[in-house]
């Protein structure tokens, strides 16, 4: 009789009829914190809009309250978007990505044959009811890019099919905000195209390209135009052009200067006293730092940094790729005009007619931004797919090493 040794292999896993099906996992609960920096957001803006127009109210309308009341109006509205953008499956915008890309594109084109206002095309009106379709374009780009980038996950990296396209939408958006024109909102939507490129994989080296065949057209759009001219010269000096293009920024820098540490006090604002244009819209910020002070102004920002590292959580932990990406989009845009905004109040950057999100009175707007807000609230609420049970079954089976058994033959 002589020994053999022969290798078998563990018992085999037990057939699929016998395995438990995946057990559903309950929804996470909202963000919280997420929630309480949106509200918070909302509730200065809200008595800093009633504070920077209660003088001007009175004088125009006979009512210092008018500006307030309009804005509880579109709080109201966007408060129902938003609860109802929190509860709707996000994944069923993916079947109306192209169309609501296509109803934005017509928005933005249909502005053109819209009468001037303050100089520019940026409105639909509908006999009193007046509707800003960046606004729109902004959602529709987003969520076409999700949409985009998740389908095309394995082909992002290359030039024709997983960039260029993208690209292509992004500019014929842009082109059409550029003839209204509003600049601003067209470097707002193709800086969080880029961002999302490049968080889906694109290849840095295309990004790069992008941006400097971008930068001729970006100087002719500025030396080209006599008033951009006047508006970038007026950066630079604008103390020379202090009753014209710098006005604005003069008269903000005059409002955060008063403010000093703590501010004058709610209500004790001397520009808002006709001495600053549109304080509650594009220049919100500076009747907060006159009112409260470098602590208002400091606390504002840092509510945007909040919810950025919250929507980024949010799309960190998303349930799926689109997710992630309209999560992401959304967040990306958010901190960019928060940024923005805030660097042509600080006159860090030239006037480009960015309102600060959540902030600054709007209807349109508003609106729109929190129903991006609930989308994140949305995301951020969906847990990931649970792995089914036969993957893990068969992971811990393929972590078993062969054992060696010894078989005595007679």
């Amino acid at each position: 009789m002589l020994p053999s040794s022969l290798t078998a292999d563990a018992p085999a896993p037990p057939p699929l009829a016998a395995q438990a099906a995946v057990e559903d996992v309950s929804e996470r609960p909202y963000d919280v914190v997420l929630i309480g920096t949106i509200l918070g957001l909302l509730g200065i803006g809200t008595v800093e809009i009633y504070a920077a127009t209660a003088a001007e109210a009175m004088a125009t309308k006979g009512d210092p309250a008018f500006f307030l009341k309009r804005q509880i109006v579109f709080l109201a509205l966007g408060a129902f978007a938003m609860f109802a953008a929190a509860h709707i499956d996000y994944r069923r915008l993916r079947n109306r990505a192209y169309s609501l890309l296509a109803c934005s594109l017509l928005a933005l084109g249909a502005t053109l044959a819209m009468p001037s206002l303050n100089g520019a095309r940026r409105w639909l009106l509908i006999g009193p009811l007046s509707f800003q379709p960046v606004e729109l374009a902004k959602l529709a780009l987003i969520v076409y890019l999700a949409h985009s980038l998740q389908k095309k996950a394995d082909k992002v990296k290359t030039f024709t099919i997983g960039f260029v396209p993208h690209l292509v939408v992004c500019a014929l958006m842009m082109g059409l905000l550029l003839l209204q024109p509003d600049l601003g909102s067209s470097i707002i939507l193709g800086t969080t195209t880029l961002m999302m490129l490049f968080m889906a994989g694109a290849r840095v080296s295309y990004i790069v390209l992008a941006i400097l065949a971008a930068m001729p057209v970006a100087y002719q759009l500025i030396v080209g135009t006599p008033w951009r001219m006047r508006r970038f010269m007026a950066y630079f000096n604008p103390e020379a052009f202090s009753d014209r293009e710098a006005y604005q920024m003069v008269q903000a820098h005059v409002s955060l200067g008063s403010g000093g540490l703590t501010g004058l006090g709610l209500g004790n604002s001397r520009q808002s006293l006709g001495y600053m244009p549109e304080g509650h819209n594009d220049f919100i910020l500076a009747p907060i730092g006159e009112e409260l002070g470098f602590i208002g102004v400091a606390l504002v920002l840092g509510l945007f940094v909040l919810l950025v590292w919250r929507g980024m959580r949010a799309a960190l932990g998303a349930r799926d790729t689109f997710g992630g990406y309209l999560a992401f989009g959304i967040t990306a845009m958010f901190g960019l005009q928060a940024l923005l905004n805030a660097g042509v109040v600080f006159g860090v950057v030239p006037n480009k007619g960015i309102t600060l999100p959540l902030v600054s009175y709007g209807g349109t707007s508003l609106i729109l931004t929190m129903f991006l807000a609930g989308l994140i609230l949305n995301v951020g609420r969906r847990r990931p797919p649970p792995v089914p049970k036969r993957e893990l079954v068969n992971a811990e089976y393929a972590k078993r090493r062969p054992q060696r058994v010894k078989i005595v033959v007679a």
